[in-house]
């Protein structure tokens, strides 16, 4: 294959033809959707009458455990060429320009992430208000509108930036304990703690999921965050390429 055209045809078949990693693309919306909506049922109201309750952000509970799918997709999705089965030798052996494989890939992946993460993200905000009552806010609140198109911009550099480390690794264990321990231990446990808190704030989780906030604490704004996790996920995949180029299959 010399043109893009045939390569993202294969890599959306190789997709579509393994049903772990369609089911892992819908759970990142399953899950942050589900749990948000569940959440926000059973103690949304009471929450809501609690000093410093903002309804915006609060509406993304659920990105907690749905975000791990999306990193479970782009790891699966691109470490899975370096299974047993040698499928990258194939893969390679059918499109020889590693560049047009690379970012054939990657556009794929982006080309879903991107509708999912954006779905999931006015899913979680309509969802979460449908079951405040008097204290819901709608789209137009300030930060709302931004925070779920947001969503779905984090979501989907995730996935990328996910893909990117696993094409480093070559290995979907070694990506996701990786990434797994960044998502669920790092981030969320050294947020608050002094310095190391600041830091924190730059990593690419932390940084992304600033926009979901009307109005951002910490040394990044929305925007500014989101530009941070564009970097780190650059960083990945151009990492991910210089692997590939200059290693074997």
């Amino acid at each position: 294959m010399t043109s893009l055209t045939p390569v993202l045809r294969s890599e959306w078949t190789k997709i579509r033809s393994v049903r772990s990693l369609l089911v892992t693309l819908a759970a990142v919306f399953v899950a942050t959707v589900g749990v948000t909506v569940l959440v926000h049922a059973l103690v949304g109201r009471a929450e809501a009458d609690e000093e410093g309750f903002e309804p915006v952000s609060g509406s993304y509970f659920g990105l907690n455990f749905g975000h791990i799918a999306a990193v479970c997709f782009g790891v699966l999705a691109m470490a899975g060429e370096y299974g047993t089965g040698g499928q990258i030798r194939l893969s390679l052996a059918a499109i020889p320009r590693r560049g047009l494989f690379y970012s054939g890939k990657l556009a794929v992946l982006a080309a879903l992430a991107l509708p999912v993460g954006l779905a999931t993200g006015f899913g979680c905000f309509l969802g979460a208000q449908a079951m405040m009552g008097e204290y819901a806010v709608g789209l137009g609140a300030d930060g709302a509108l931004r925070s779920a198109i947001g969503c779905g911009l984090y979501l989907t550099l995730l996935t990328l930036f996910s893909a990117g480390v696993a094409a480093v690794v070559r290995s979907q264990v070694g990506a996701l304990s990786l990434l797994t321990p960044l998502v669920f231990l790092i981030s969320p446990v050294l947020s608050g703690v002094g310095a190391i808190g600041k830091a924190v704030a730059f990593l690419p989780d932390r940084a992304g999921q600033q926009i979901l906030h009307p109005d951002p604490e910490g040394v990044l704004g929305a925007w500014d965050g989101m530009g941070v996790m564009a970097l780190w996920t650059a960083a990945a995949v151009c990492a991910g390429w210089w692997v590939l180029r200059r290693r074997d299959a």
